[in-house]
C-alpha cells in the first residue's frame, strides 16, 4: 500500500513524483519502458519561462543549445524572424533531462520502477489498485492515482474517465536527429509552413549544436502520405540537409485539440499529454506538463491533509488548471483552426503583411490584438480579413 501511484515516468510523472515525495508522501512511479527517456517522442524545445516558474536551473548535461527566437518560413520561402536578443529557451537532450528529473524524484524519496506495464486499474471507495506485468509484476494499491501515461491515456480511460481523442484532434510527428548538416543562425529554431510541405502542421529544425539538429515534421492525422514521406520529400529539396547523417529516428502522436474540462476523477488526477495539456499550435507540452504536475501535487497534498479523495475534492485541480492555462490554450486552439483554413497563397500574403510583434500576438492567442492587426494590416485582403473575423471575433 502506497500513498500515491503514478503511471508514466516522463516529465509529468517524474515532476509529480518529486513534488509529492518532497511532502513526505510514499510515492510509487511505474513505467512500461525499459529506460527512462527512451524512446524520445519530442522536438526537445523548452522555454525559459517554464524553467523559471518550475525553479529548474538549466544544466549543461541536458540544456545543449540556447535559443533566442525563431524564424518562420512561408511556402514561397519568405520569412519572419523573431529575435529577442536574449536566451528564451533551450533545445535539450530529453533523455538526459528525464533522468535528471528521475534522480531528483528518487533523492526526494519516490520509488521508480521501469519495465512495469500497468494492464488494469480498479478504483474502490477506499483505495485504487493497479495490476502490473513484466519485471515487477504484481498488484499495487494507493490512496491516489496519477495518470501520466501520454495521449489516449489507457489508465484514465480504464478507470472510467473517457478522454479518448478523435483522430481529427491528433497530429502525427516524425523526426530525424541529424549530424553533418548546415543551417544559419544556430540560436534560432526554424519552422517551415505550407500545405504541400506539411498539411496542418510544419517542418522544424531545432539546433542542438553546430551542424547538429532535430529535423522533424508534424502533420494532421488524415494526410495523403505518411509524415516520413513528407519529411523525406522536404529534405530531398534541401542539399544542405540532405547531405547529413541520420543518427536517431523518433515518432509519436500529439494531442492538439479537444481540451478537457475535467482532468480528475474519484481518487485520480490526469496530467500532461494524457490530459491534452499541449499548446495546440506548436504542439509543445513539456513545460505545461510539469506545471500541471506541480498543480496536481498541490491539490493532492490538500486531499491527504483532509483525507478526502472524492471527485468533488479533486475537482479543484481542473478548476485551477483552467484559470491558469486552459482559457489561454482555448484561444490558441482558435489560432490553430485559423491557420488550418489558410491556403499556401494566404500564408504567403500573411507573411508579407506581418512582423515579429504581430506573430507574437497570434502565438499568445490575444484576440483583441489579432483583430487590431486585421483592421490595420489585413484590411485590403478580403479573404484573410473574413477568416480573421470568423475565428477571432469576440466570444
Amino acid at each position: 500500500m502506497h500513498d500515491v501511484i503514478i503511471v508514466g515516468a516522463s516529465v509529468a510523472g517524474l515532476r509529480a513524483a518529486y513534488q509529492l515525495a518532497k511532502q513526505g508522501l510514499d510515492v510509487l512511479c511505474l513505467d512500461r519502458k525499459q529506460e527512462i527517456g527512451v524512446p524520445k517522442q519530442c522536438g526537445e524545445g523548452l522555454s525559459i519561462g517554464h524553467l523559471k516558474r518550475l525553479k529548474i536551473k538549466a544544466q549543461k548535461e541536458w540544456a545543449v543549445q540556447k535559443i533566442r527566437g525563431a524564424k518562420l518560413y512561408a511556402p514561397n520561402g519568405k520569412s519572419i524572424t523573431i529575435d529577442y536578443k536574449k536566451t528564451m529557451g533551450y533545445v535539450i537532450e530529453r533523455k538526459a533531462f528525464e533522468k535528471y528529473l528521475a534522480k531528483k524524484a528518487s533523492k526526494a524519496g519516490a520509488k521508480i520502477l521501469v519495465r512495469s506495464n500497468v494492464v488494469d486499474v480498479k478504483i474502490s471507495s477506499s483505495y485504487v489498485e493497479v495490476e502490473v506485468r513484466d519485471l515487477f509484476a504484481g498488484k499495487y494499491r494507493a490512496k491516489l492515482l496519477l495518470a501520466c501515461d501520454g495521449p489516449q491515456s489507457f489508465i484514465a480511460n480504464k478507470a472510467g474517465l473517457k478522454i479518448e481523442l478523435p483522430s481529427s484532434e491528433l497530429d502525427v510527428g516524425f523526426q530525424y536527429e541529424m549530424a553533418g548538416i548546415e543551417f544559419d543562425e544556430q540560436e534560432l529554431i526554424h519552422l517551415w509552413f505550407g500545405n504541400k510541405i506539411a498539411p496542418r502542421g510544419y517542418v522544424w529544425l531545432f539546433p542542438k549544436g553546430e551542424n547538429h539538429a532535430n529535423v522533424g515534421i508534424g502533420v494532421g492525422g488524415h494526410t495523403k502520405a505518411s509524415p516520413k514521406e513528407y519529411l523525406d520529400k522536404w529534405i530531398a529539396s534541401r542539399p544542405e540537409i540532405r547531405k547529413g547523417s541520420i543518427i536517431e529516428v523518433n515518432s509519436g502522436i500529439i494531442p492538439v485539440g479537444a481540451l478537457l474540462k475535467e482532468m480528475h476523477y474519484e481518487r485520480m488526477l490526469v496530467i500532461g499529454d494524457a490530459a491534452h495539456q499541449v499548446n495546440p499550435v506548436h504542439g509543445g507540452g513539456m513545460g505545461l506538463a510539469m506545471e500541471a504536475a506541480d498543480l496536481a501535487a498541490e491539490i493532492a497534498n490538500k486531499a491527504f491533509k483532509e483525507d478526502d479523495f472524492s471527485k468533488e475534492r479533486l475537482s479543484e485541480y481542473s478548476k485551477l488548471w483552467w484559470q491558469k492555462y486552459g482559457t489561454k490554450l482555448e484561444r490558441i486552439l482558435q489560432v490553430r483552426k485559423f491557420l488550418e483554413s489558410l491556403s499556401d497563397a494566404d500564408l504567403n500574403e500573411l507573411v508579407e503583411l506581418l512582423g515579429p510583434k504581430e506573430v507574437q500576438a497570434f502565438q499568445s492567442g490575444s484576440f483583441s490584438q489579432i483583430l487590431s492587426i486585421a483592421a490595420k494590416k489585413v484590411v485590403r485582403k478580403p479573404r484573410l480579413l473574413k477568416l480573421m473575423y470568423k475565428y477571432f471575433k469576440a466570444r
